[in-house]
């Protein structure tokens, strides 16, 4: 029996809500020659019997089923187990586009250097409603510029060379939540990358994707992969090559000071909380503002804190609360006044009072 040329490689846990849909966009691909490994990780909902299900009437999806071992465990075993030339991630919550693999292994039979190759998104709510499409570089040149500052690949758009990823030695157990970010910086210093412009995958937005105290974990795994990429820049040893996790007095050891990881993790939770509004999550993001207005926000700087307390207001204000969206627009503006400029500046810009900056959006 010869092996196919890619394997598809899913991780679940507790993941029933959108499985299906999930599974499906991967079963009706257009391209054909692939295998479906999916590890189940120990789920306690209907998981492991809808992936059942799927197994006996297609015989492309092999399913293992194990205790409770965390994704990264989970991603190593099924990408090792993987017989394919490629390996293509996918996630059970988010929609390949029919055509996604076809894209995908034609673009990498035709540029045989590339070892990792993502695409453009969708995203999506809970619903399957379109929240617009988000763009990513495309050249190994713009990936390789931005991906110190940033992950520049969506995970389960990725289809990779399995050479490379074994080469790397796959997923890094300390790096929780960013496990991905740290294989692309990895493999990318030794290997061509690139990403497709055309969107492949529908991916989706929702509460329970990240808990907010995955977003502290995910933010301190960014920011130690980032200092770590930058040492071996350098010629000096990886300290994560023989971490276990990511305790702040490493990041401390590797120059990462509080008040930057303490700045990082309020940025990344406030990021989150946007695209909870987004989805139309706003209780879920006014309980995740409240909660991290009430923690300990020694460090933090006063325009985040005060656009918490703004956020705050906004949502109140929204779900007709007007008192307390008063109160927290006024704490917005005792925390620093100058928040009070911020809905002049579009007319300021369009009245050219207020010089423009390069981040600024054009004014219509």
């Amino acid at each position: 029996m010869t092996s196919p040329l890619v394997s598809v490689v899913m991780s679940v846990f507790n993941g029933e809500r959108f499985l299906r849909e999930a599974v499906e966009s991967i079963l009706g691909q257009t391209f054909r020659d692939f295998e479906f490994i999916v590890v189940e990780d120990g789920s306690t909902d209907r998981t492991a019997s809808i992936l059942d299900s799927y197994q006996k009437s297609d015989p492309r999806i092999r399913v293992y089923h194990q205790e409770n071992q965390g994704l990264i465990e989970s991603l190593n075993r099924g990408c090792l187990l993987a017989q394919g030339k490629y390996i293509a991630r996918m996630d059970a919550d988010d929609v390949a586009l029919e055509d996604r693999l076809t894209r995908q292994v034609d673009f990498m039979e035709k540029h045989p250097h590339i070892a990792v190759l993502g695409g453009a998104v969708e995203w999506i709510d809970a619903n399957g409603k379109s929240l617009g499409i988000q763009h990513t570089p495309v050249t190994d040149c713009e990936i390789k510029s931005e991906l110190l500052r940033r992950n520049v690949f969506w995970h389960s758009t990725v289809l990779m060379l399995k050479e490379a990823f074994v080469s790397a030695g796959g997923y890094r157990g300390a790096v929780v939540d960013a496990e991905d970010y740290d294989l692309w910086l990895r493999i990318a210093e030794h290997f061509p990358v690139a990403n497709l412009e055309a969107v492949v995958l529908k991916y989706r937005i929702h509460p329970l994707q990240v808990s907010m105290r995955k977003r502290r974990q995910q933010t301190l795994s960014k920011l130690a992969v980032q200092a770590s990429a930058t040492l071996r820049r350098k010629g000096i040893p990886d300290p994560l090559a023989s971490a276990k996790e990511i305790p702040p007095d490493l990041l401390l050891a590797m120059g990462i000071p509080e008040a930057r990881q303490r700045n990082e993790i309020i940025l990344e939770i406030r990021q989150w909380i946007r695209y909870m509004c987004l989805a139309g999550e706003h209780p879920v993001a006014l309980q995740a503002a409240d909660q991290i207005l009430q923690s300990d926000l020694a460090y933090v700087e006063r325009w985040q804190i005060a656009d918490l307390h703004l956020a705050v207001a906004r949502l109140h204000w929204g779900q007709g609360s007007y008192r307390k969206g008063i109160w927290a627009a006024l704490r917005a503006v005792l925390t620093r006044p100058a928040i009070l400029a911020r809905p002049l500046k579009p007319v300021l810009l369009r009245l050219r009072l207020l010089p423009a900056r390069s981040g600024d959006l054009p004014v219509s």
